[in-house]
């Protein structure tokens, strides 16, 4: 029997624009850093658009940006979240990336 990519999901997504950091390592061996939206999240995984085209399986860190605070204890960006790229594709000059969190979110 074979199971629709809705059946395969482990958790349900979200479709929402999330501003968020790519940080990893390109073809070229260089460390990048783009600022990018998600399309969709759950708590396995996001769809993202990014200004870059990765690897699949290539290694990542994402980091969602916070607004300045006056206080101290407020931190400028959540802690990283470390994905793995599992799909890509291209939309209108976009690169289309389909990530798996290391880590499910809680």
């Amino acid at each position: 029997m074979r199971l629709t990519p809705a059946e395969r999901r482990h958790s349900q997504r979200i479709h929402v624009q999330i501003p968020m950091f790519i940080r990893g390592i390109d073809a070229a061996g260089v460390e990048f850093l783009d600022l990018t939206k998600t399309l969709d999240i759950s708590a396995t995984g996001a769809y993202l658009a990014s200004p870059r085209l990765l690897r699949s399986d290539q290694l990542l860190n994402l980091t969602i940006p916070a607004p300045p605070s006056p206080s101290a204890t407020m931190p400028s960006e959540t802690p990283p979240i470390q994905a793995r790229v599992r799909r890509h594709g291209a939309s209108g000059g976009i690169y289309l990336l389909g990530v798996e969190f290391v880590r499910p979110l809680d």
